[in-house]
């Protein structure tokens, strides 16, 4: 897959499975994986620069598996700015959608 869709796509993604249920990054990475091919690498920077931007707020529980894990929690103005985010891309993929239909069907 092209790399700038998945670079436009992934602070989406990430999003959206925070607004379902607080996670911690490798559990994030996983579920990304399991849709779209990214690498671990790319994730936690993103964690880290939306947690700077306070749409995320992140704790400790422990784990029986390791050391504890930090958890990702989506604060309130992380769902408002979901929200903008999804809006911009139904219109976006909307739009995209129609041309492509446009470009074959000719």
């Amino acid at each position: 897959m092209n790399v700038q869709f998945k670079k436009g796509v992934l602070e989406l993604c990430v999003l959206v499975l925070l607004d379902k249920q607080d996670r911690y990054g490798y559990e994030l990475v996983q579920k990304i994986s399991d849709q779209i091919e990214i690498s671990e690498g790319s994730v936690y920077p993103l964690l880290r620069r939306l947690t700077k931007e306070e749409y995320f707020t992140t704790y400790l529980q422990e784990s029986t598996e390791g050391p504890p894990r930090k958890y990702y929690k989506l604060t309130d103005k992380g769902r408002d700015y979901l929200q903008e985010l999804l809006t911009e891309w139904n219109e976006f993929s909307k739009g995209v959608n129609q041309l492509i239909e446009e470009g074959v069907s000719q």
